[in-house]
């Protein structure tokens, strides 16, 4: 059998009838779409929201959303957005708050808290400090990770000031920025509302394919293939549309029917289930609706929580969780954590994926 992280290259090459992609890190390189989104989102909050000031850091927020990826439980950006702004205001000087107040229009919850804070003090700078972000991500790793590990790893509550849950239109101001930002002129085909924070062109522009439709032709020609992305399904389509890649991939699970799936859950059972990554629900539903009979499945993913889900679905079915390291990412994410994760492989380059199949 498998053993992690081992050669496992002699037996991988007569047993793959499945292979499943993630998309961000993976298929596309969102070095520049939505880890810049998650940068100017922040940005945008503490100066439009908070009337804060960010200094010269000593951690990038590129290597800060790394660490963050690797603590697990932020396979949803709008999640890690949250959490790394909740731990920028821990250390910032401005005063804990759990105080919130209800609110049905975005522009509410802005002027408020631009009010607020200005009582206060306007003119506190925001610093990142890497040795005390590290030991904060390792009490969030051990609360579970996630945002949930974020609010249990800060004594104090800044809660009050962060408002990144409910709906875009309402109360989330995070997630309003973030697909302003993301989405560009973009935003007004999938949401019924005018931009307020962000006016200029969409991050997604900045996004580039990482495996060549070359790679995807030789593996299809072998593979059935499919993705498991936590993108919303609109974002999905963008980019799969944008590179020309849909007529290579059998089945797309995206958010979208992940959240559905809960809801169906929820409504019928009484259960309260997350079924995003590292819940094996999208990988396992992308290789149900390809239909093949006891198939032998991989996974390609970049990420802790890839490797996790990977790892789960394993439980069901054969599962080859493959860890995929692009170049702008080797010195940051690191073939060791995806391995301690519990990768089977870790790869580097796309040309290592012809490895795990016979090209006829």
């Amino acid at each position: 059998m498998l053993k992690p992280g081992g050669n496992n290259q002699a037996f991988i090459l007569d047993i793959l009838d499945i292979l499943i992609f993630d998309m961000d890190g993976v298929l596309i390189d969102v070095s520049q779409s939505y880890r810049k989104t998650i940068e100017k989102t922040i940005q945008i909050y503490l100066r439009t929201c908070l009337g804060l000031k960010s200094s010269k850091k000593k951690l990038t927020l590129d290597e800060a959303i790394s660490l963050f990826k690797a603590a697990g439980g932020f396979n949803n950006d709008w999640d890690l957005t949250s959490g790394l702004l909740l731990y920028l205001l821990s250390v910032s000087g401005l005063p804990p708050s759990s105080e919130r107040i209800e609110f049905h229009r975005t522009e509410g919850v802005a002027g408020y808290l631009k009010a607020r804070s200005s009582e206060i003090n306007r003119k506190m700078e925001v610093r990142l400090s890497l040795p005390r972000l590290s030991s904060f991500l390792r009490k969030v790793k051990a609360y579970g990770g996630g945002l949930k590990g974020v609010h249990q790893a800060l004594r104090a509550s800044w809660e009050g000031w962060v408002y990144g849950s409910g709906d875009l239109n309402e109360e989330n101001v995070i997630k309003r920025i973030f697909q302003e930002v993301y989405l560009g002129k973009k935003f007004a085909s999938c949401y019924p509302f005018r931009r307020l924070f962000y006016h200029g062109k969409g991050y997604y522009l900045h996004e580039k394919m990482l495996i060549p439709r070359s790679i995807l032709s030789a593996l299809r020609k072998n593979l059935r293939l499919g993705i498991a992305s936590g993108r919303p399904r609109f974002e999905a389509e963008l980019a799969l549309r944008r590179f020309h890649l849909l007529p290579y991939f059998e089945s797309i699970v995206t958010l979208d029917e992940c959240e559905k799936a809960e809801a169906q859950l929820r409504d019928e059972k009484g259960k309260r289930v997350k079924l995003t990554k590292p819940h094996p629900y999208p990988l396992l539903r992308a290789i149900e609706e390809i239909g093949l009979s006891s198939p032998r499945c991989g996974y390609v993913g970049d990420g802790v929580d890839d490797i996790r889900a990977a790892r789960a679905a394993k439980r069901r079915l054969p599962m080859l969780a493959i860890g995929f390291l692009s170049s702008h990412r080797k010195q940051k994410v690191g073939k060791k954590v995806l391995l301690k994760a519990g990768a089977d492989d870790v790869i580097e380059r796309p040309d290592d994926l012809l490895r795990f199949v016979k090209i006829s």
